[in-house]
């Protein structure tokens, strides 16, 4: 039942649009100049809106690609000013190691070498 519903609704589309045709006929030469002039100037003024948008973007883009570098600048410094600090402490504990590991040697010779004399 469907199939003779849609041969008729496309029957009418093609009556619609013959008549349609047959109401403009042909078009003289001034008329398709008119067309063609009116779709250029549509064209262009598209084309216009779109490259300013482009361009929009374009800034956007740059001024965000300078934030990030700035951004990339300020985390390296702060690691390399972590690094740093983290040299000093090292430095600074590392003659504290040194003396510790000395007196823990010392105190093992001296369990070594006499250990009735270590505390119990």
């Amino acid at each position: 039942m469907s199939a003779p519903t849609s041969a008729t609704a496309a029957d009418k589309s093609e009556t619609e649009i013959s008549n349609f045709m047959g109401q403009v006929g042909p078009k003289r030469p001034a008329q398709i100049e008119t067309d063609a002039e009116r779709i250029r100037s549509s064209v262009a003024r598209l084309t216009s809106n779109s490259i300013e948008e482009l361009e929009g973007l374009t800034s956007e883009l740059q001024a965000l690609q300078e934030f990030l570098k700035s951004e990339v600048n300020r985390v390296q410094r702060e690691i390399q000013s972590a690094l740093d600090g983290i040299n000093i402490i090292i430095e600074t504990i590392a003659p504290w190691k040194n003396t510790m590991d000395s007196l823990a040697a010392t105190k093992d010779a001296r369990a070594v070498q006499a250990p009735w004399l270590t505390p119990r």
